[in-house]
Parts: C-alpha cells; structure tokens; sequence
C-alpha cells in the first residue's frame, strides 16, 4: 500500500511522528493485517523518507504493542490472540475503573470526553472510532491524580484499540458499546463516582467476555 510523502522540510522528529501515526492508523483500520512485513525499505520509500525514521517508527509502535519484532522476519503487524487478549484485560479490570473513580472524586471536566464520544458516533472507519473510544477512555481517567496508575494505562491504549477492531471485525457491534460509554460519562457528569467505577467495571468485563470468546474460536 502507499502512504503520503512528506513535506521536503520535515524535521526528523516529524518524519517519525508521521510514520508512526500513518502505520497506526492503518494498522488499527485493518489496511495492514495482522502478520503482514513491514519492511523498512519498501516503507521509506513509500512514505519519500530514509530509512532512519522508518525504524525508529517501527521501535515505537513496537513499544506501543502494534507491532512484533519476529527473528529473521524483521517487523510485522502484531496479530491478536486470546493470551495477547487476556493479559491487557486484566490489568485493565483491575486498574481502569479505580482509575475512573478516583478521576471523578477528584472533581473532572468531561466536555473533552463528550467530544470524544460524538467523534466515535461520526466515525467513517473502524480506525477512527477505536482511536475516538481510546481517547474517551483515557479522558475519563485522566484526572486520577496518580502518574503511575495514568502511566501504566496508557501503555496499554494502542493495544485495547487494536483488540477492539479486531473483535468489531469478527462479530461485536459498537453500537451496544457505545451505550455503555454514555452510561459511564453520565454517571461521572453527576459525580457518583462509586456507580462511575462499577460501570467501566461491568463495560469492560462484557466486551472481554464476548472478545476472548471470538478469539479462542478463532484460535482453535
């Protein structure tokens, strides 16, 4: 596939911040698929680059669990699995709705996480919403007051937007998850905290419930 060239004067910081959100974007909309090479030369000249800033976007997105690293393979898109699945879910039931809970005790603006649910609404493409769903989450959470906690989620976004599109592709509806997410923002608009967390509780074991399902079928 190809990819818009950059400007001739892009800094080098730019170029790699392009490549990785052209790749992600592509990667979470399904127009790289799961396994695919991502080879670098073919990359940089598709995107009018070196291959400097390629492999530096592939580290990064690598970092952000998009992409795999295979022995004598070079980079591929990372395919989900149900252990991949599993292991972001837990962590996210166990530290996501503290993390809600303690963002709207602590008093949140939620006007950025409205915007973030009518642009999940508006999407074109499996991409956008996943990258919209992503931001409305962390927007809930943002606030916590705990770095550690904000820091140990946000590593897990790139992920959970991946798993989403991959579950969406293969029988989940959004729509159904878009429900909960206005139930949860109501919630935390009326500051009750308590029913906040236990919604996001309940939202995310759900869609794991339904999404670990497809996957083991899939996996068998």
């Amino acid at each position: 596939m190809s990819f818009e060239p950059l400007a001739p004067m892009a800094t080098p910081l730019s170029r790699t911040g392009h490549v990785v959100e052209s790749l992600r974007k592509s990667i979470l909309s399904g127009a790289l698929r799961a396994g695919q090479p991502l080879v670098e030369s073919e990359l940089a000249a598709s995107f009018g680059v070196s291959k400097t800033p390629v492999r530096e976007a592939l580290k990064t997105l690598a970092g952000l669990g998009l992409v795999s690293m295979m022995e004598y393979r070079g980079a591929v898109v990372r395919s989900v699995d149900f252990e991949m699945a599993r292991s972001v879910f837990e962590v996210r039931c166990l530290l996501e709705p503290e993390a809600v809970r303690l963002a709207v005790t602590n008093g949140i603006d939620l006007a950025a996480a409205r915007v973030a649910l009518e642009r999940s609404e508006a999407a074109a493409d499996s991409a956008e919403r996943s990258i919209a769903n992503r931001d409305f989450h962390r927007l809930t959470y943002a606030s916590c007051g705990n770095p550690l906690l904000l820091s140990m989620l946000d590593d897990l976004r790139d992920q959970t937007a991946l798993i989403s599109v991959t579950a969406w592709r293969n029988g989940i509806t959004w729509v159904h998850e878009a429900h909960e997410h206005v139930a949860i923002l109501e919630a935390a608009e009326r500051g009750d905290a308590a029913e906040a967390k236990h919604l996001v509780d309940l939202h995310i074991r759900r869609f794991t419930e339904h999404a670990l399902s497809l996957l083991e079928e899939h996996d068998a």
